[in-house]
């Protein structure tokens, strides 16, 4: 039984400015509606009332003494005008974040629970709901019940979105499948099964109904063991012993026979069943049910071990275990996880210690956005790192240490920096900050050799050194609206512009094509690759740039993010990262692509930051991930091999100094090995 509305309970107050009036004027609205079958005006009121429900994903207590009386006021009101409330009410029962009950509120709350459920599932019956939210109103009413399934309400995509976001219940890392909604003619896994004897709801239900709904017409050949199935859970009760592949069976048969219009029901029924298999996490190489990864902290949630069915990145079921390649080639995918400061293989073989740098991050709990390696003749190298204080640190890149720093001066968040070797010996840090502002650094000393100055809106993206044939070293810098300046580093002075048409520009990078000549790579906000040369004086020159194949670009659907500078036996060539994950190679004399591309991975879209080297002996390594996201890719592209480590950080720059790849992130830097072979 609910309990009359108290207007003077305390826990009104914890309601984000709702007040007990309020709820009482929405109570009124919806009464008036019951009894004359007309009226909108509390649909409106409900709307503004639920932020005050739950904020930002957190249940306030006050939530719990409201909700009963709403739940009883909305189960008098037609099914049909409902379905929005009970969603709402869905994502409610589903937050982030939900206090325990006060006790005195408990029964009540309970009660409540009963009725919305056995009232949701009423505007189940009701024709005429499309086909999404549909999906979403099914979730609502089994997170009524209490099914541990039911979260899963906040992982279905809003849009027509294709991508799937997973969780590993094992090892917690994040698994993105870029391509898994697809709408498949046939099942791609073979349809869930029920425990024996299957588990039934004790206490009186109101899924009958919906059992008799699904009735016996598959959405197509191969589906109607699925459809099978759902009949099953309905006619149980949806049972909180229900397997949560199960569960998902039933939301996706209703969506499939009740979701309007019927062909769009039929479409995302299929799609939706495609959840009851399984996937593989990247990290721990383990399989799991999709249900699984849906929730955090699933009841019952048990690996399948390595040799299972799973959902792969290609978007079909492949054999956990085999090793993948890029393009064809025969490079093993090995993985790497990080345990405290230990490097393992997938199979736990150590690969090598993990450091920490000393007093990281730099002035800042919110981490570097920026990183550069100052190697300097017959000294040891430094690594710089500044994050959005405006602060710089030095590191010995060797040992971690820190050897100058907190450096002051930038009154803006740095977010860019290099080093900058000079025809006389000497080597400088230049750093760029959110407001246009540059300053240069001797690494030796710590000290400014000029303050901060500038202010170029938009700030400062992207910053490198360009040589030029006179012997010149010159600071080149990049915008977002567009302006790629050229500036003699000791004076200050501006000496030169590129970029003639006035991108906006993403990412640059130096890319020496001969010995005291340097071209400019730049990738702008709209994917395209520019080419310039620094050593001509009119920006419309092309001198020796020349630009990548536009044909390249468009047969590999390929919107360059962001570029780098590759080291290789035969000479420099340009990487291009998208936002997809793919890389692809180009020898700059001829703006054609080199060699195979590495493909997207799961987990690995999203802003690319790339660096490369040769470590070792001549051969080739470079190390992509995303700015935010916590997994690297390890590329050689000699042999194709591709190593994956998984890291508890997020991402934001990367560097290589000798044989070691330095990773800046969101509170600081580390070192790790780079592999021998």
């Amino acid at each position: 039984m609910i309990p009359k509305l108290a207007l003077h309970d305390p826990r009104w107050r914890d309601l984000g400015g709702v007040t007990a009036d309020e709820v009482g004027a929405l109570l009124e609205q919806m009464a008036s509606t019951a009894a004359t079958g007309a009226g909108d005006e509390w649909r409106r009121t409900w709307t503004q009332l639920t932020e005050g429900l739950m904020d930002d994903g957190v249940v306030s207590d006050g939530t719990y003494a409201a909700l009963p009386h709403l739940v009883e006021a909305a189960a008098v009101l037609p099914p049909g005008q409902t379905v929005d409330f009970w969603v709402d009410m869905g994502f409610i029962m589903t937050a982030d974040y939900m206090p325990p009950v006060p006790a005195d509120l408990a029964a009540g709350f309970s009660a409540a629970l009963r009725l919305a459920e056995r009232a949701a599932t009423r505007s189940l019956l009701v024709a005429g709901t499309p086909a999404r939210r549909y999906a979403r109103l099914a979730l609502s009413c089994v997170a009524f019940t209490g099914h541990h399934i039911g979260p899963a309400l906040q992982r279905l995509p809003d849009s027509q979105d294709s991508e799937l976001l997973l969780v590993c219940p094992g090892c917690e890392s994040d698994t993105e499948i870029p391509e898994f909604f697809v709408n498949p003619v046939r099942p791609p896994v073979e349809a869930p099964e029920l425990p024996d004897p299957a588990p039934v709801r004790r206490a009186e239900h109101p899924w009958g109904e919906v059992a008799a709904a699904l009735g016996q017409e598959a959405p197509g050949e191969g589906w109607a063991p699925f459809l099978r199935v759902a009949r099953e859970v309905a006619a149980a009760g949806v049972p909180s012993q229900s397997p949560g592949q199960a569960v998902l069976c039933l939301v996706a048969g209703l969506v499939a026979v009740k979701g309007a219009p019927e062909q769009a029901g039929e479409d995302w029924g299929r799609q939706l069943m495609s959840l009851t298999g399984y996937f593989r996490c990247w990290e721990c190489e383990l399989t799991w049910t999709i249900a699984d990864g849906l929730v955090d902290n699933p009841d019952g949630a048990r690996s399948l071990g390595r040799l299972a069915a799973a959902w792969t990145d290609s978007g079909w079921p492949a054999v956990t275990g085999e090793s993948a390649s890029v393009n064809g080639t025969s490079g093993a995918a090995t993985r790497f996880r990080r345990e405290g400061t230990a490097l393992l293989a997938a199979d736990g073989t150590p690969h090598g210690r993990i450091a920490v740098f000393s007093d990281s991050p730099p002035g800042s709990s919110e981490g570097v956005n920026s990183l550069a390696v100052v190697a300097r003749p017959g000294r040891p190298t430094l690594v710089a790192g500044a994050g959005d204080r405006g602060t710089v640190c030095l590191w010995d890149a060797a040992d971690g240490r820190l050897v100058h720093g907190p450096l002051p001066g930038h009154p803006d968040g740095i977010r860019s920096m290099t080093a900058l070797p000079l025809a006389d010996g000497r080597v400088l840090l230049a750093s760029g900050g959110d407001t246009g502002t540059i300053a240069v650094w001797d690494p030796v000393t710590g000290r400014p050799v000029r303050e901060p100055a500038g202010n170029w809106p938009g700030g400062v993206t992207g910053m490198c050194a360009a040589t030029v044939p006179d012997g010149e070293t010159l600071l080149v810098t990049a915008t977002p609206r567009g302006a790629v300046r050229l500036w003699n580093p000791d004076t200050g002075a501006a000496v030169g512009r590129l970029n003639p048409y006035g991108s906006p520009i993403r990412s640059i990078a130096a890319i020496p094509v001969s010995a005291g000549h340097t071209l400019i790579a730049a990738a702008d906000t709209a994917g395209r690759v520019h080419m310039w040369d620094p050593a001509v004086e009119d920006p419309w020159e092309p001198g020796a740039a020349v630009q990548l194949s536009g044909r390249a670009l468009d047969e590999g659907d390929h919107r360059a993010a962001a570029v780098a500078a590759v080291p290789t036996p035969d000479g420099i060539l340009l990487a291009t990262g998208d936002d997809g994950g793919v890389v692809m190679l180009w020898d700059p004399a001829t703006g054609r692509p080199v060699g195979d591309a590495i493909p997207s991975s799961t987990g690995t879209a999203g802003i690319p930051a790339i660096t490369a080297a040769m470590p070792y002996g001549g051969r080739t390594v470079l190390v992509v991930g995303n700015r935010w996201g916590r997994n690297l890719r390890i590329w050689e592209p000699e042999s194709g091999t591709v190593r994956h480590i998984a890291m508890d950080v997020a991402i934001t720059c990367l560097a290589i100094a000798g044989p070691d790849l330095i990773v800046g992130h969101d509170r600081g830097v580390l070192r790790l090995p780079l592999p021998r072979q």
